[in-house]
């Protein structure tokens, strides 16, 4: 029994329905895209009042037709599909990302708690303040999801508030270095492959290709164990996560879970 996870590490522009209907052709149950990608995570000059104007006026009301797109997608393929854009807001727009079902109706909506707010873009931004679960219904039965965005995953908090929920698997999209970051290598890697054993819960990362960021997408086991990879170029990787190993993991190691403050 397995889930197929369809990592879109593909640049921010690339036409969202051709992804999903690619994702579909790999028989994947969802289709988690990189961080931001109504913008590409695009910076500014902090210090240009009209730079952080343009920027903002990107921003996309979730019920817009960015996020609208993603949801005929997922209607017309019959799959679920993780939308990512900057969220329009006041006072301030949030780094957001939602989970859209096979009926185009949105069923999680995720705005990013551990923000970059010592950087451009998200300096500009709005905090979110919690972490959910949503159990959805897949070609292999019910599935518990969670999502995190990008730095979310570097705090433990997050991991252990979606697998204290029973997440089964949580879903990231990201936008950063993460084999080849020139400070810590693949550090974040690491780090990914030690939360999900700690959490005891699979972990997706869909992250931007070269040259906007590394690639490098993939996904772990709840052992830990890697069990798919990109490399740099933009393309589909399709993880396939065994539930049943997850699920036995969770009840062998639930001590993990009852243990974790």
């Amino acid at each position: 029994m397995s889930l197929k996870v369809a990592l879109a590490q593909y640049p921010s522009g690339h036409a969202p329905d051709a992804i999903v209907r690619e994702a579909k052709a790999a028989a994947a149950d969802i289709v988690l895209f990189p961080e931001m990608y109504s913008n590409g995570y695009a910076p500014f000059d902090r210090d240009d009042p009209a730079a952080k104007a343009r920027w903002l006026a990107g921003a996309q009301a979730v019920d817009g037709d960015f996020v609208g797109r993603f949801r005929v997608a997922a209607r017309v393929s019959g799959m679920h599909v993780v939308a990512t854009f900057l969220e329009a807001s006041e006072p301030k727009p949030f780094n957001a990302a939602v989970l859209i079902d096979p009926r185009g109706h949105i069923v999680l909506h995720h705005r990013k708690v551990h923000i970059c707010d010592f950087d451009t873009p998200e300096f500009a931004c709005a905090r979110g303040d919690a972490f959910d679960v949503q159990e959805i219904g897949t070609s292999t039965g019910v599935v518990r999801v969670g999502l995190m965005i990008c730095m979310d995953r570097e705090y433990p908090e997050a991991g252990r508030a979606l697998s204290r929920q029973g997440a089964e698997i949580a879903l990231v999209p990201n936008c950063c270095a993460l084999a080849n970051d020139p400070d810590c290598g693949d550090v974040r890697i690491a780090q990914m492959r030690g939360r999900a054993f700690e959490m005891v819960m699979g972990v997706a990362v869909a992250n931007y290709p070269a040259p906007r960021c590394d690639g490098h997408s993939f996904a772990v086991d709840a052992r830990g164990g890697i069990i798919a990879m990109a490399g740099t170029a933009p393309g589909l990787v399709v993880a396939e996560f065994d539930l049943a190993a997850i699920r036995a993991a969770r009840i062998e190691e639930a001590f993990r879970i009852r243990s974790s403050r």
